[in-house]
């Protein structure tokens, strides 16, 4: 559950400017704020039920996004490379590696 609500909350991210204002507020209230359905409900005078399917349906808007655009998966390789870089510059290996993986970095943009 940990691993989708932090996918969701890095699609959120990326693609929230896709989404509608209730849409966008639904997905806030419930991924970053933590509030229930219910509250969601309340909040919005609306059922538990509305809310869940609205919520369902922008998890699935979010994930075809990142199928066609790919700004998270881009994000999570460029976030490797990186680290696999700075792995590299500690241990002392030769430029010819960097150099390699700077070029991969790059051609992620």
């Amino acid at each position: 559950m940990l691993e989708k609500t932090n996918r969701m909350n890095y699609l959120y991210d990326f693609y929230q400017a896709l989404l509608t204002p209730k849409q966008s507020s639904y997905m806030a209230l419930y991924y970053l704020d933590d509030y229930s359905l219910g509250e969601i409900a309340e909040e919005y005078d609306v059922s538990r039920q509305a809310v869940y399917d609205n919520i369902k349906r922008t998890e699935a808007m979010l994930e075809e996004y990142e199928e066609k655009l790919l700004l998270f998966e881009k994000f999570q390789k460029r976030s490797e490379l990186i680290s696999k870089l700075k792995e590299r510059i500690g241990d002392g290996e030769n430029d010819r590696d960097l150099h390699e993986m700077i070029a991969e970095l790059e051609k992620l943009d």
